[in-house]
């Protein structure tokens, strides 16, 4: 596994699929290269100190660590966003909740059917936007 370091790199795997956790979000995207798996980190100041950022940096990668390859799929790209409760969230349940996040990702996405919310079909909008 290697690491994110590039801004550009970062913003491309945002613009990918995400699962929410309560200690972190995950982003995930495939590249078209044939490289390894790549991970990033981020916490941003809203979550605490400098001190407290880096201590929730270092529990994401270490939880990354402890997490089988297997679970992540070749030839893509992950950036782990820090929350707040990463701080104080038991170790192991986060250990899990970054393996029931990256089933999550792997899963296809849902495709909007342009039904409404309590399953009625909508008449399509002359100008071809979705009403909401």
């Amino acid at each position: 596994m290697d690491r994110l370091r590039q801004r550009a790199d970062f913003l491309a795997v945002a613009n990918g699929a995400r699962a929410n956790t309560a200690a972190f979000v995950l982003q995930g995207r495939r590249r078209d290269d044939q490289g390894p798996i790549r991970v990033g980190y981020t916490v941003t100041k809203k979550n605490g100190t400098a001190t407290e950022r880096n201590r929730i940096r270092r529990r994401l990668r270490e939880v990354m660590r402890r997490v089988d390859a297997v679970f992540m799929r070749p030839h893509h790209d992950y950036v782990l966003v820090g929350r707040r409760d990463a701080l104080t969230r038991d170790f192991a349940t986060m250990i899990d909740d970054l393996r029931s996040a990256l089933r999550r990702l792997d899963r296809p996405a849902a495709h909007k059917t342009g039904n409404d919310k309590a399953g009625n079909k909508r008449a399509p909008n002359p100008n071809g936007m979705t009403r909401p």
